[in-house]
């Protein structure tokens, strides 16, 4: 009778917790002395999620193993100052445009516009993840809030304004991150602009099911709802064609180790130095459908992603190097991690037949992402 008392006082306290919109907290400066403010997301599991004002990073997410013990599944620093000096945008939204635009360029409406070039791979030069200074560099406006069905929410809203990074038009964007007892990671995406401009915004969150900084991830096993990918140049810019994954090694519609094919000489594996391709999901409807499923055998972790998006991105930390030191104290190293990134596709403003990523005046961005987390023995 104690320990079920005890059980059910735990399992009210949780549920009490998680009865209030989360409030901002003080979280250092950046250089130039603006104030950084992290929110802390909780549910009744005891799942917790925190993210800060900057780059609406996510800082660390606390899921159960099969044994019910809590790990931090994401990569990243301890610190503002970290994020700032160094980061392969670790828990980053990205943007205005998630992944490249080759050499930095496209033309809208007649007009060819050139971005700032932050990338180069195979000599071609490439704006990746918004340029310079993306979204994932700017301090956004935070809002703690509670939802409907008792879930845990902060809004991050950010105003690009027009000729920002080289890109059309005044952007309004919020994001929106959800933590609900179903142990769902929900994001929502909404903007609108003043004038015609490309938008592919993305979560970057690095993910290792072990627990941060506990070795590679070659051992996951990945299931991706895509029969098709974008095989890329030398630059991993798309070729334009929707090549079908059977009989390679980015084969995943069935659950396989991230590492079983990881050394087979592919071409596309020789770009990419590894996995850092978008998968064509089989959903192209724009409903939220299942996108991919990952099981990590030692903790017995799950996670699954739903998207409304057409792709995913993913990447398997190939340009980890040890440089990084975790929140753990330890260094990450190659292919300590991997992202799943929900997207259009790359370099879609120059590719005709890619789904369209042009955002106009008097239309909404809308997109919805999920990632639902669990386990098995």
């Amino acid at each position: 009778m104690k320990s079920t008392t005890l059980f059910l006082y735990a399992a009210f306290s949780a549920c009490a917790l998680a009865a209030e919109a989360p409030t901002a907290e003080a979280f250092g400066k950046t250089a130039e002395g603006t104030p950084i403010e992290v929110f802390t997301l909780t549910n009744s599991h005891g799942i917790k999620l925190r993210a800060m004002t900057y780059g609406a990073i996510v800082l660390s997410l606390e899921t159960p193993d099969r044994d019910g013990k809590l790990a931090d599944i994401v990569l990243g620093y301890n610190t503002v100052d970290e994020y700032i000096k160094d980061t392969p945008y670790f828990g980053a939204i990205v943007g205005r445009y998630g992944n490249r635009i080759a050499e930095g360029k496209f033309s809208l409406n007649d007009k060819t516009y050139t971005l700032a070039t932050n990338n180069e791979n195979g000599g071609i030069k490439t704006s990746l993840h918004g340029g310079l200074k993306g979204f994932d560099k700017v301090v956004w406006k935070g809002a703690g809030l509670l939802n409907k069905d008792g879930s845990q929410a902060v809004t991050f809203t950010y105003l690009s304004k027009d000729g920002e990074e080289g890109y059309p038009g005044n952007l309004s964007l919020s994001v929106t991150y959800s933590l609900n007892n179903k142990n769902e990671w929900k994001i929502q995406y909404r903007a609108t602009t003043d004038k015609a401009t490309p938008v592919n915004v993305t979560q970057h969150s690095y993910f290792n099911l072990k627990g941060e900084g506990n070795g590679d991830i070659l051992g996951h096993e990945l299931m991706l709802a895509a029969a098709k990918f974008t095989p890329v140049t030398a630059g991993l810019i798309p070729t334009s064609k929707l090549a079908p994954v059977a009989g390679t090694p980015f084969d995943f519609t069935k659950p396989t180790a991230i590492g079983a094919h990881i050394t087979a000489a592919d071409e596309q594996m020789k770009f990419g130095g590894g996995y850092d391709h978008n998968w064509v999901l089989d959903n192209q409807g724009g409903e939220l459908a299942l996108a991919a499923k990952v099981y990590e055998p030692t903790s017995g972790r799950t996670m699954e992603v739903l998207t409304t998006e057409p792709g995913i991105q993913f990447y398997c930390g190939n340009f980890l190097d040890g440089k990084n030191t975790g929140k753990a104290g330890k260094k990450y190293e190659f292919r300590n991690g991997f992202c799943l990134e929900t997207q259009h596709y790359p370099d879609s403003p120059n590719q005709a037949t890619f789904p369209n990523t042009i955002l106009k005046p008097g239309k909404a961005l809308k997109s919805t992402t999920i990632y639902r987390f669990g386990s098995k023995k």
